[in-house]
């Protein structure tokens, strides 16, 4: 079969030089007519864990200011399961483009690498920052009627009964899974853990006194702290939260220095066009700056956060080898 190249000889230099140069300018356009008229069809921003935890209520909260504002359809999908592996791995694998987007926290993207042995994804290379959105300390909690009210409380039981006060959290390899590994280890203590696919189920097992203890980010137990059927007991930041000032933190506690905290951003699909990623950026953060969005984070427990995709990259980097580390010393490990 004969075969064809657009050489000098084949064209003549100013015949090829001219179709490339039209080509060229075909394909730009086309591009740039594309990412113009971006989003033309709907949004899907997964959640790697169920309806009702933290992290679905952000993405709900930025999901629903993103179609006011700009009248996009942004469509929240959860897709638990791993750790949350299973909806990051989906959104590593889809099509660059746009439409298929990813909020991730600590646990799947910086925590996870160092946790399992085979990671389906490389969140350095398979995905690429949009937009960091909030962060959050983790709170430990118990039932109101519990008589675990202080952490001393917790480590004076689990002392006298090593393993025999349950502890539960939305999934392994979440930072509310290693902060509870790492106030054991400070504490000396072992608690039982029992692991949760999320928040939902977790939260009527304590309410209910199924288990005793649960970690989870503060907008995920707020509500039920205010409602008197939970007592938070510790929370895992360097200071005390706006939203919980009457809890005291680990460190006050007497374990110095002690802060664990998950922070929450809009990821998509390495590949995907540049202008698209600032596009993305740009709408998140208008509605970030929106006083009922940064409201309503605040109000459960976050920080609102925003910034440029280079900001949330650096921030990657930089908390991959912080938790792997963590990891390391906690003893934690998943196959």
């Amino acid at each position: 079969m004969p075969t064809f190249s657009l050489t000098r000889r084949a064209l003549g230099a100013p015949l090829s030089i001219a179709l490339l140069g039209i080509a060229a300018v075909a394909f730009s356009a086309g591009t740039a007519q594309a990412q113009s008229g971006y989003p033309n069809k709907p949004i899907r921003l997964i959640v790697p864990f169920p309806h009702g935890g933290g992290t679905d209520m952000i993405a709900r909260t930025v999901a629903q200011k993103l179609t006011e504002q700009h009248k996009w359809n942004v469509v929240v999908d959860n897709r638990p399961g791993a750790g949350g592996n299973l909806g990051v791995d989906a959104v590593a694998k889809s099509a660059p483009d746009g439409y298929t987007l990813v909020m991730g926290q600590t646990s799947n993207l910086a925590i996870n690498p160092s946790l399992y042995a085979k990671l389906p994804y490389d969140p350095l290379k398979d995905l690429v920052p949009v937009a960091l959105v909030s962060s959050a300390p983790i709170v430990m909690a118990a039932p109101a009627n519990s008589p675990y009210k202080t952490f001393a409380d917790v480590v004076a039981a689990a002392k006298a009964k090593p393993d025999g006060i349950t502890l539960g959290y939305s999934g392994n390899g979440t930072v509310a899974h290693l902060a509870g590994e790492l106030a054991e280890n400070a504490a000396g203590i072992k608690l039982r853990h029992v692991p949760y696919k999320g928040a939902a189920q977790a939260m009527t097992d304590l309410v209910g006194g199924q288990i005793d203890l649960y970690m989870s980010a503060v907008p995920t137990l707020l509500g039920q702290v205010r409602n008197a059927k939970l007592r938070a007991v510790v929370i895992t930041s360097l200071k005390r939260s706006d939203q919980l000032p009457q809890t005291p933190t680990l460190a006050e506690s007497g374990y110095k220095d002690f802060e664990a905290a998950s922070w929450y951003g809009v990821l998509a699909p390495a590949g995907t066009p540049a202008p698209i990623v600032q596009q993305l950026n740009k709408a998140i953060n208008q509605a970030l700056a929106q006083p009922d969005v940064a409201e309503k984070l605040r109000s459960e427990g976050g920080d609102v956060l925003g910034g440029t995709p280079e900001k949330f990259g650096a921030l990657l980097k930089s908390e991959v080898p912080r938790w792997a580390k963590i990891v390391k010393d906690s003893g934690a490990s998943l196959d």
